[in-house]
């Protein structure tokens, strides 16, 4: 029989690859999600990770088992949620990045509602670092957003690559300066691509400024510049511009839930778990 604590650490492992990232999501030590993992091997008789001392990555008999365990777990779930019937109450104050409103957040927050019909969501779309402000400012009870490599603030939910956005046809002149179509500060991804782009010592513009996703997306189709997004974010009508382009790579960023869950309300743990329990289809893979 699966365990359900074996497959959370399987699944964790799965989202960041990585085994102590796993470990710092669900609080436990390194060596009990290694077991875990062992254990759940044993348990199918197949080879789920392939790893060593700087990589972590699923096998063929991973990949499938991340379907069966999301199944199991989310099984057992509904089981309890039905059988317990609603026991949360209250207000929550729930900030998300722009980034994810238009993709299946909207699934985990309609789920959410559903299990959990007493309390009152509050939604706050706006930008990461904005948000976070919010935040200490207690103006808000949960986060979900970036943060540059580096920061410490936050729980950790994935990684994802950082890259340039721009359309099937877009041509950029390496002799010009790069036209960009950027969120205001404070934006993650904005601080990101001027500091890339002034690192390689190429010259930029500022074409466009907007505050929301459909904004960037609009002047980008426009054929105004480019934009730096979320690799798995993408939307399906705009293209991950590549080395032929001549543009830098812009690296990595991290999306996380703030504050930790120590020091969340009952109903944001709730929120947060089932944002992380869903996170391998909010970075749906393209």
């Amino acid at each position: 029989m699966f365990k359900p604590a074996q497959l959370e650490s399987f699944l964790a492992v799965a989202q960041t690859l990585s085994f102590t990232q796993a470990a710092d999501q669900l609080g436990v030590r390194q060596s009990t999600i290694s077991q875990h993992v062992r254990q759940l091997e044993a348990l199918v008789g197949k080879q789920l990770f392939l790893r060593d001392t700087h990589t972590v990555e699923l096998t063929p008999d991973g990949e499938a088992m991340v379907g069966f365990a999301r199944t199991i777990i989310d099984a057992g779930r509904e089981a309890i949620s039905f059988f317990a019937g609603p026991q949360l109450h209250g207000r929550l104050r729930f900030g998300a990045s722009e980034d994810f409103v238009a993709t299946y957040l909207t699934d985990v927050l309609r789920d959410f509602r559903r299990r959990h019909p007493g309390v009152e969501l509050e939604l706050t779309v706006g930008l990461s670092g904005e948000l976070h402000r919010k935040l200490e400012a207690r103006q808000l009870d949960l986060v979900f957003g970036k943060r540059q490599l580096g920061a410490a603030h936050g729980q950790l939910v994935w990684r994802d690559r950082l890259v340039w956005m721009g359309t099937e046809t877009t041509r950029i002149d390496p002799g010009a300066p790069v036209p960009l179509i950027l969120y205001p500060e404070p934006s993650v991804s904005r601080a990101q691509a001027l500091e890339t782009l002034q690192w390689h010592g190429r010259q930029f513009r500022i074409a466009c400024t907007s505050t929301s996703l459909s904004g960037l997306r609009a002047a980008v189709l426009a054929g105004l510049g480019v934009t730096a997004h979320t690799r798995s974010l993408i939307p399906p009508d705009l293209v991950e511009l590549g080395p032929q382009h001549g543009l830098p790579a812009l690296g990595e960023v991290e999306f996380v839930l703030s504050p930790p869950p120590r020091l969340r309300t009952e109903t944001a743990r709730a929120l947060g778990a089932a944002i992380i329990a869903d996170a391998n289809r909010l970075r749906r893979a393209r």
